[in-house]
This record gives structure tokens, sequence and C-alpha cells, in this order.
């Protein structure tokens, strides 16, 4: 099984730590995708600065396959970072570089069409070609993020089969939210909480999964080594509750270290 994340890709920069490491949705989930032994490959762009080089060699240190990398003249996007509370990340500013003007080319569509799986988000700059990708049999995988009330949820979730929302609490009427986005066409429409696990809703039944207590140094990346995790269990043919517990377990690993991965 080949897994692509397509679309944005940056550098979280936490100045007053003097800390930084190359990032993006779909990157923290294919490396930790990788590191569990799935072949995955990262379509994205970079700039020709000493940052673009790192996210390069960082991939490239997971076997990742960068070679539908983009490389512009320029800067690397950047996200600079803080920290809430001490643990809970906050993003301050991004700033684009060449991310700006990503655009896939045909040879991109062409390899991204080769794998079985494609992970993407609202940043990724590829929405209205979901359509053409779901069309050559790759499941889309879309990480919604916080953003379940963005106002093009509903187009999108058709040309999608494993839709992921983060939440910041589990309130009643998530469920009735799931029955609305499974009912436009995705195999399964997963929540998280947390500290309040996760929900996951096939079209017939609720499946719920609580969180390992681990100690936390740094949220970051938490949702998206769940969604590895939950992905990894998918691949291996797990049923939805070992999904879940795949995707928790994931995530209680990367919460125990500052990076994402």
């Amino acid at each position: 099984m080949k897994v692509a994340a397509v679309g944005f890709c940056c550098i979280d920069i936490y100045e007053n730590l003097n800390i930084h490491y190359p990032t993006g949705n779909g990157i923290d989930c294919i490396i930790n995708l990788s590191k569990k032994g799935i072949q995955t490959s990262a379509v994205s762009i970079v700039g020709t600065d000493a940052y673009g080089q790192e996210m390069l060699d960082v991939l490239k240190s997971f076997k990742i396959d960068v070679s539908h990398m983009q490389i512009a003249e320029g800067h690397t996007s950047i996200f600079r970072m803080a920290l809430r509370n001490g643990v809970d990340r906050v993003h301050v500013e991004n700033i684009e570089g060449v991310m700006k003007d990503f655009k896939l080319r045909p040879e991109d569509i062409e390899f991204i069409k080769t794998h079985d799986f494609v992970h993407t988000d609202l940043t990724g700059k590829i929405l209205h070609q979901l359509p053409d990708i779901k069309t050559a049999k790759c499941q889309v995988i879309f990480d919604f993020s916080n953003k379940a009330d963005e106002k093009n949820t509903a187009q999108l979730l058709p040309h999608i089969d494993y839709a992921f929302f983060s939440c910041e609490s589990k309130k009643p009427e998530i469920k009735e939210f799931l029955r609305y986005a499974k009912a436009f066409g995705p195999k399964l429409v997963t929540a998280t909480f947390g500290e309040e696990g996760s929900i996951c809703f096939d079209g017939n039944n609720f499946h719920e999964c609580g969180i390992s207590k681990v100690p936390v140094v740094n949220t970051v990346g938490a949702g998206d080594a769940f969604i590895a995790g939950f992905m990894y269990g998918v691949i291996n043919h797990l049923d939805i509750p070992g999904c879940l517990q795949s995707g928790s377990d994931t995530a209680a690993e990367i919460v125990q270290i500052f990076n994402p991965y």
C-alpha cells in the first residue's frame, strides 16, 4: 500500500525556545506511517533556502519519496509558533513563501494517482482536483482539522473516503454532525476530542475510544498522529475499534515528545 501526502508543508518555529522542525498535517501523518513501515510520498513545494533543504533531508531520512517535491526560488513556508499552558501549541503567524503559488503539475497528478491513499486538507490547494483523484481509485483521507463549519464541507465530502474532524469537546450534537457528514458518501467519518477520546461513525453504528493516560510534553501533531494510526489500522484490515485504538496509541506516543513525529 502507498500513501501520498499532498499539499501544505512548512517549518514550525518556536522563536522563544530556539526550536524548529519541518511539518504540515500531511507531512506529520506520512512520517508516522513511514515509521510503521508504510510506503509513503510527499507532494508539495519548498524554497531554495536552508529550510527547504532541511524539509527534504528529514523526509528522506524517513524513506519518504520526495521525487515530486517541487523546489522554487524563494523561501520555504514557515509558521511562527508559541505554547499555551506550557504544552498546547498555538499558531501565531504563517508566512507562506513559495507555498503561496503551489499548484500541481500534470506529472504530479499522474504520480499521485499511483497511490492507494491520498492525504490532504483544507490548506492543500488541491480541493478542485479531488474528484479527479477519487476517480483514479485513490482513497482520499481528508483532515478538516477544527474547520467543520467550512462552507465547502458539503461539496468536499462526496470526494472523500475517510474524513477526520478535530473538536474541542464531545458535545451532544457531534453525533448528529457525523450522521450529516456520512450521508455525503465517505466510508468513515471520525471526530477527535483531545482528552475525551474519539468517535467514528460507519453509517450504522458509533464507535468510541478513550485515550491512553501519558505525560504530555507538547500536543503538536497529536491529531496527525491519530490519523496515521487510524489509517495504519485501515491498511491492516483492523475493525473500527481497532483503528481507533491504533490512532489513540500513536497520538499518545507523540504527545510525550516535543516534535510531531
